[in-house]
């Protein structure tokens, strides 16, 4: 019998897993094969039951509506056929001549012996049959949802069990991560895994069912054993015969695979690995695709990086680690003799003793400082300078003094950076150079055609970076708007991921918390970041009145990578801004 594909509602889908292997026994409705397209993913039902027999598709192929996919041996329609046969010949038979009497008892006795087989075929699968169905109905099937991720929706870094595995209640099951933290995501229940509803790279949100699990307990494990016991007892000389010679053929295969694993860690490091051996190496590997993607722009071999975090997994931090340690070990006898430096800082000496350190406490880094480090270490591998000038904003600030008083009957505050976005956003469509990115072989740089901002948030937990996006499609009152709408939901912690991504340009403000200057750090893998201090008075010489002026000096701080931006654009691009938020009338020139 064939099973075909039913109307998915598109042209075609691709098999995207099959559910089932030939030789196994499946029900009507039974999911079968699991089809994905553009706007969904939809697993097949069998329409009969019977046993598998063959498989039409494969992973990766195209199906459309009434492609063959699987085909079955139903054994009620065979027994159903033989009946039929039976009572044609019963028929034929009352209907044949006396001298066919010797050829009709011949039949007769070929449909008893027919009978008898079917017969014993009928208890031996009805034994098989009840001892499959004792398992399941002694454990539910629970679907689960996600608990509170603590952000509206989070990746699918990685899922640490698969389908057929036991697991305890609170066993780590799922690693969800975001821009703001990485979260494992805990078993609700002890049992058996029988699906999971999510994949590696999925965006999942709070509540979202992800997988199902069949709860354990006494009687199911009692129910299974009897069932287990039914059936080996129902197994025919012929069946025990079989399963003896697979276990012979299997055995070999098992100490094969066992030599060859073994094998791996004893390989030579000067002898280049075979793409086989490669993967077999890193499927013990247990780190996330963000990871073992760093790690191969990195050019690390991560199944020789130890994890730090729980059960051993290897975060960014690890490889950063693992790079210095390799620069060290390479740089280990230059150092030691005085004539080259170390390639990364030593450890932290023993500060136990208090007579020579004194009184120490130690204090956890937030979730979101961690989670930070990794980015933050991008920067160690660009060549950044940073140019400093000045803005007179003095007009400026009359300005914005004329029309916050409107805005704050809007609910509206209408700060100064308003203007530093508005005029930087517009620089950056003058000077393109600043809003691209570096190829990764260093050869071309990629122009982003809008201009997506990113505005520095701090918090209590630490600094984060929320995005304005299309910025230059803004007027100041809607630029306004989205800063103060952006920082709320950062200090409440409500920042989606899409608030966090996509910026090509970053702008950090201290505001009125001092100083003259800073250093802003690139944010990898933009090219530029624009600092801005505290703005003072200042005495300006005039030279219309020959004398000096108090006038109201903005400081900006413009760090770059000199790989892509050479120091006289970067002044110039500096100058730019600054004269920009001198006279703002110039954006609409």
């Amino acid at each position: 019998m064939d099973i075909k594909a039913p109307d998915l509602g598109v042209d075609s889908a691709e098999v995207s897993e099959i559910m089932v292997e030939v030789g196994d026994v499946i029900e009507k409705d039974d999911n079968i094969i699991l089809l994905e397209s553009d706007k969904a993913s939809v697993e097949v039902p069998s329409s009969a039951a019977g046993t598998v027999t063959k498989i039409s598709v494969a992973v990766g192929d195209q199906v459309s509506e009434g492609m063959v996919l699987i085909e079955l041996d139903s054994d009620t329609g065979t027994d159903s056929e033989d009946s039929g046969n039976e009572s044609n010949d019963a028929e034929a038979d009352d209907q044949q001549a006396p001298e066919n009497n010797a050829a009709s008892a011949d039949s007769v006795d070929a449909e008893n012996d027919d009978k008898e087989k079917a017969q014993e075929d009928e208890q031996a699968s009805s034994v098989s049959d009840s001892a499959a169905d004792s398992a399941p109905s002694s454990g539910k099937a629970t679907t689960h949802a996600l608990p509170d991720l603590g952000v509206d929706e989070a990746q699918v870094s990685e899922i640490m069990v698969s389908v057929g595995d036991m697991v305890s209640a609170d066993q780590s099951i799922l690693l969800i991560e975001s821009d703001k933290a990485s979260v494992e995501v805990p078993a609700p229940e002890a049992g058996k895994i029988e699906k999971i509803l999510v994949e590696a790279g999925d965006m999942v949100a709070n509540g979202q069912d992800f997988i199902v699990i069949i709860g354990s307990s006494a009687e199911v494990d009692s129910g299974n054993k009897s069932a287990t016991e039914s059936k080996a007892e129902s197994k025919t000389d012929k069946q025990t015969s079989s399963n003896d010679q697979e276990q012979a053929a299997a055995e070999p295969k098992q100490a094969s695979v066992k030599e060859t694993s073994t094998s791996i860690p004893t390989q030579s490091a000067d002898n280049k690995l075979t793409e086989t051996q490669v993967n077999e190496k890193l499927v013990d590997v247990y780190a996330g695709p963000a990871v073992r993607k760093l790690a191969r722009q990195l050019g690390v071999d991560i199944s020789q990086v130890t994890g730090s975090a729980i059960n051993e997994r290897i975060l960014k931090e690890d490889l950063f680690a693992h790079v210095k340690q390799s620069l060290t070990n390479k740089q280990a006898a230059p150092a030691s003799s005085g004539t080259a430096s170390r390639a990364s800082l030593p450890s932290l000496p023993d500060m136990s003793n208090a007579e020579i350190w004194g009184e120490t406490e130690v204090q956890d880094l937030s979730r979101l400082q961690k989670v930070s480090i990794p980015q933050l270490n991008y920067n160690t591998y660009l060549p950044q300078v940073t140019q400093f000038d000045l803005s007179d904003i003095t007009e400026t600030e009359k300005l914005r003094g004329e029309l916050k008083g409107g805005m704050k009957a809007e609910g509206i505050g209408f700060t100064i950076l308003a203007f530093v976005v508005k005029a930087t956003a517009y620089a950056l469509t003058q000077h393109p150079r600043f809003n691209s990115h570096l190829s990764d072989d260093n050869s071309r740089i990629i122009l982003r055609k809008s201009v997506n901002l990113g505005i520095a948030v701090a918090t209590d937990d630490g600094l984060i970076v929320p995005v304005i996006k299309n910025v230059q499609d803004k007027g100041l009152k809607q630029i306004a708007i989205e800063i103060g709408e952006l920082a709320v939901k950062a200090r409440d912690k409500k920042l989606s991921t899409k608030d966090l991504q996509g910026a090509s340009f970053t702008i950090s403000s201290q505001g009125n918390l001092g100083g003259t200057a800073f250093t802003p750090l690139v944010n990898w893998p933009q090219v530029g970041i624009l600092g801005v201090s505290e703005a003072s008075m200042q005495p300006r010489w005039n030279e219309s009145s020959q004398s000096f002026e108090p006038r109201l000096m903005l400081p900006l701080s413009l760090s770059y990578d000199h790989r892509v931006i050479n120091g006289a654009d970067a002044a110039v691009f500096t100058r730019y801004i600054a004269t920009l938020l001198a006279d703002p009338r110039r954006i609409l020139l």
